[in-house]
């Protein structure tokens, strides 16, 4: 009887597990474009982000996840500590939604949930129907675990073993939320464990007491996966994960004192026990979020204190933004793959800015400079491509899949940038500090014009980029075919001081005419980048900056200095 109680108990976990798991990438999916959305409105209002909470919750159906996001986007600097602590909270209200929908026996139509998912699966070649059928699908294993898992402990009701072990079980309160604690971490799900808490009740094993302190030690238990994460991470990220567990411990003292008072109430909601439990953990949560809210000021200020910022060394060759725990949430991946390209395109920016302060100072310490840029850029590059092509393999809308691509593109049209710079304008500045020749007053005059003509180019499709601006960047590509005019009048006018025989010009002839040809290559390329923002479905996309409302301000001040 045991050998065929721990096998169903295994193989209903498993489905619970990989059900919720099916159920919350397409709910994510489904969302999409109104999950960037409510990313991009986290706001300082304390009510607000609560209610994000619970939503982002509820399509994550995981508080575990919930948090482990915040900790990344909290990590790369998209928002602050103030910004996520009312979001936690709301993020335990969200998490009991999944309790809820369990404690309404709805193990009946398990079955029937999975063949009608699957059949929605097999049978439509839509993507978004798919998405629903892999919902419907979800929600079919799910409780099919539990029905599983529930006819499994039916017999061992009697059982004079087990219910000496949760006789003593029941005696021991702290052991009781360590189990259950343990349990929650190892299967990263407060839900799961709910809903083995829920059976234990129905069958009556566990009282409504006894089920209290379980629940007391699942909703703790999924926090330390946040603080594992948030392990190595900046100090913002790692007062992410403190607050969750503070804001859990803080509900589960309270409450402790009162436990039999509050079970004794609990059991006047309902006389049904799956119920019961539900309830239970819905309102410890509600609970929480009414002690803690009105002091999430007071919050923030003990966290930092607890937690103080450091002088950190940067590491000056890694991305700053991309985080490999957010891959699996595609619509976040995408916007923080977004932050790390305009990140390249500032490098990149800066590097064309310092070409010709290179060939005007002689000055070798500035071309190492370059140097370090240009092996900057190519690791940013590298990872970001990487990154972006982890996300095309998860499931992807038609929209996400168009804005990964196209981020592939640019990040690729800035890596030959930043090699046409490394490859032919170092090397020419080179042989230019080895021959120590000038070039001629004019052919200085026409290298600066069209330097600044490809500066003013790079920074409109920077700042485009950057602010989601389609209308910027189809100005790039109307402008750049006029650099090419440019450039073909400027290599006339050197070729007729060649023929007046103007010794500057003569001497400096082959790296005047590959400077101009190299700047013209690197416009071409500014050019691809607005086009694919053109072309590539760019304006379909949420301005991802707006989850950092200056980022969008700070590019535009940038472009204003530099005009």
């Amino acid at each position: 009887m045991w050998n065929q109680f721990m096998l169903g108990i295994l193989g209903g976990m498993g489905l619970i597990l990989f059900g919720m798991q099916i159920l919350s990438e397409s709910l994510q999916t489904i969302a999409g474009l109104k999950l960037k959305i409510i990313l991009s409105n986290l706001t300082r209002n304390r009510f607000v982000g609560m209610f994000l909470g619970i939503i982002i919750t509820i399509l994550f159906q995981s508080s575990t996840a919930t948090s482990v996001i915040l900790v990344g986007l909290t990590s790369a600097s998209i928002i602050t500590l103030g910004q996520t602590l009312s979001v936690l909270l709301g993020a335990g209200i969200g998490t009991t939604v999944t309790a809820q929908l369990i404690a309404f026996k709805l193990t009946e139509v398990a079955l029937p949930l999975v063949g009608v998912g699957a059949m929605i699966i097999f049978f439509t070649k839509r993507l978004k129907y798919r998405q629903y059928g892999l919902a419907i699908l979800g929600f079919g294993l799910l409780f099919l675990g539990l029905k599983i898992m529930s006819d499994c402990m039916y017999p061992l009701r009697s059982d004079p073993y087990l219910k000496n072990i949760l006789v003593f079980l029941a005696s021991k309160p702290l052991l009781s939320m360590i189990i259950a604690a343990v349990f929650a971490f190892l299967v990263h799900s407060s839900a799961a464990i709910i809903g083995i808490i829920m059976l234990l009740a129905v069958q009556g094993l566990v009282s409504i007491e006894h089920a209290i302190y379980f629940l007391f030690g699942a909703n703790v238990g999924t926090c330390f996966t946040a603080i594992l994460h948030s392990i190595g991470s900046s100090r913002e990220s790692q007062r992410v994960a403190i607050a969750q567990i503070m804001f859990k411990l803080i509900g589960v003292f309270v409450l402790l004192p009162f436990v039999h008072p509050f079970a004794v109430f609990i059991a006047k909601t309902t006389v049904n026990s799956g119920h019961q439990v539900a309830n239970a953990h819905t309102i410890y949560n509600i609970f929480d979020v009414i002690i803690c809210l009105p002091f999430l000021k007071q919050f923030q200020i003990f966290l930092n204190k607890i937690i103080p910022e450091v002088k950190e060394i940067k590491n000056a060759f890694r991305p700053q933004y991309i985080k490999e725990e957010l891959i699996k949430s595609p619509v976040i991946g995408i916007g923080l793959a977004t932050r790390e390209i305009i990140h390249i395109s500032d490098q990149v920016f800066d590097m064309i800015i310092d070409i010709l302060k290179v060939f005007k100072k002689n000055e070798p310490d500035l071309l190492e400079e370059m140097l370090k840029k240009e092996k900057y850029v190519d690791i940013l590059a590298k990872e970001t491509s990487q990154y972006l092509a982890k996300i095309l393999r998860q499931p992807l809308t038609k929209n996400d899949f168009n804005r990964s691509m196209s981020l592939m593109n640019i990040v690729n049209d800035f890596e030959h940038i930043g090699d046409i710079i490394e490859k032919y304008i170092t090397d020419l500045c080179k042989n230019k500090f080895q021959t120590n020749f000038d070039f001629s007053e004019k052919g200085w005059q026409e290298l600066i014009e069209m330097h600044e003509r490809i500066c003013e180019l790079t920074r409109l499709a920077c700042i485009a980029l950057a602010t989601n601006n389609l209308t910027l960047a189809r100005d790039v590509v109307d402008i750049q075919p006029e650099l090419i005019k440019l450039e073909k009048h400027f290599r006339q006018c050197h070729i007729e001081r060649l023929r007046e025989g103007f010794q500057c010009s003569i001497e400096t002839s082959s790296i005047h005419l590959d400077l101009i040809n190299a700047l013209l290559r690197i416009s071409e390329h500014i050019k691809n980048i607005a086009n694919v923002m053109i072309t590539d479905s760019f304006e379909v996309d949420v301005d991802f900056a707006k989850i950092n409302s200056s980022l969008k301000q700070d590019y535009e001040q940038i472009g204003t200095s530099l005009s």
